[in-house]
């Protein structure tokens, strides 16, 4: 039948053909707290997929802040930050995430997703230009889409190619830098040493999607710019509270004018329903416990090193990861599902990475990893993957 909207669902046959093979990766059910062990299906399984770099998501001072905010606030705002969904904490806790960033002022999104999409399309009109790199995330992507502006892509990581594409701006047009600190898939981190001067150079703004930075990267856990040493030259700083921070939201760090203005023009944030207590307590006190207990983040470098050697002494490729995100390079989508498919067999939670976020014949595991993991649950790890690599002759 033609004209009909649904066709394409019909034909969609993808996900029914690989659940059929019984290696589909996808929505599997967790019955358990994202803890370093989790439970599926009754197993007790040891994640190697999460997020939750400071390992925070069970931890019981977090827990009770947010049953706490909850007794005092209820469970929701019934309305957007624009009109009756403000509460005294939301602005007590944009100006903490302010303080801790080093910026005048924050502003609070109900998602990460959010946050990049409402201020990139906030700040940017049809007479601007947006400079993203070609492996930013996806809410970046879906921005730069939904914003009137001009969107130019640069190659990954690639200052120079940056730079001679912004010489072929018009001078006087407004332009946004935008870049992930740490790139989610690859584990890598954006060379801002590099592309700060371009910026500079070229009289544009950058903002850094710190998602997987703020807590990992800097002497303090403040992320990619401080890891640089180039907080005050970084216009704008994002960060979810997905990971780090254990909960949901989002935040925009910067100058108060340009915070002022997205108040005032986000439609992200004006017309979505505000952040809930639970989240906003949750927030805080884990804001707290990252800036007192610095063990968090020595450990997480620790495991980092640990993996990383362990998995490259087996014969891995894990690209050019320099932080807790380690992709291992497997090859087809078919080899990749299966992986994923007998380590969750075996007991250890992946994620997989296929086409579209990576090229067909690139496919890869992506783990990442907690600060409360244990050496002993590291070492089943490597175990697990060396035996699992060689059946399948990936290493």
């Amino acid at each position: 039948m033609t004209g009909d909207l649904f066709q394409k669902c019909y034909n969609f046959k993808d996900a029914d053909m690989v659940k059929d093979m019984g290696i589909y990766p996808y929505f599997t059910p967790i019955e358990s707290a994202q803890e370093t062990e989790v439970y599926i299906e009754g197993k007790k399984v040891l994640m190697l997929g999460s997020n939750s770099y400071m390992g925070l998501t069970f931890d019981e001072r977090v827990k009770e802040a947010a049953i706490e905010a909850v007794k005092k606030y209820g469970v929701g705002c019934a309305g957007s930050r624009f009109l009756n969904g403000t509460l005294d904490l939301h602005l007590e806790l944009e100006e903490i995430l302010a303080k801790f960033l080093r910026k005048p002022e924050a502003l609070l999104y109900s998602t990460g997703y959010q946050t990049n999409l409402g201020v990139i399309t906030g700040l940017t009109n049809k007479d601007d230009y947006i400079l993203a790199d070609k492996m930013d995330h996806a809410s970046i992507i879906d921005a730069c889409k939904l914003s009137f502006a001009s969107t130019v892509r640069f190659n990954h990581n690639d200052a120079a190619d940056l730079d001679r594409k912004m010489g072929n701006l018009p001078k006087e047009a407004g332009k946004l830098i935008v870049v992930d600190g740490v790139f989610s898939m690859e584990g890598d981190i954006a060379p801002l040493d590099k592309l700060i001067p371009v910026k500079k150079k070229h009289n544009a703004r950058i903002l850094v999607d710190d998602a997987h930075s703020v807590g990992v990267l800097g002497d303090t856990g403040r992320g990619t710019a401080e890891h640089f040493h180039l907080e005050e030259e970084t216009d704008l700083i994002m960060n979810t509270f997905s990971k780090t921070f254990a909960t949901i939201g989002g935040y925009i760090a910067g100058e108060k004018a340009a915070i002022n203005y997205l108040k005032h023009h986000s439609r992200a944030l004006m017309f979505s329903a505000s952040l809930p207590p639970a989240a906003l307590g949750a927030v805080k006190k884990g804001l707290e416990i990252l800036q007192e207990e610095t063990w968090r983040r020595t450990r997480l470098w620790e495991i980092t090193k640990m993996m990383r050697e362990g998995f490259q002494a087996m014969g891995f490729s894990t690209g050019e990861s320099v932080t807790p995100i380690i992709p291992l390079r497997i090859g087809d989508m078919f080899t990749t599902f299966k992986m994923r498919k007998m380590l969750l067999d075996a007991g250890v939670f992946v994620n997989p990475v296929v086409p579209p976020a990576v090229a067909p014949t690139d496919c890869l595991v992506r783990t990442s990893f907690m600060a409360t993991h244990t050496d002993s649950q590291m070492q089943f790890a490597l175990d697990t993957f060396k035996s699992i690599g060689k059946e399948l002759k990936v290493i």
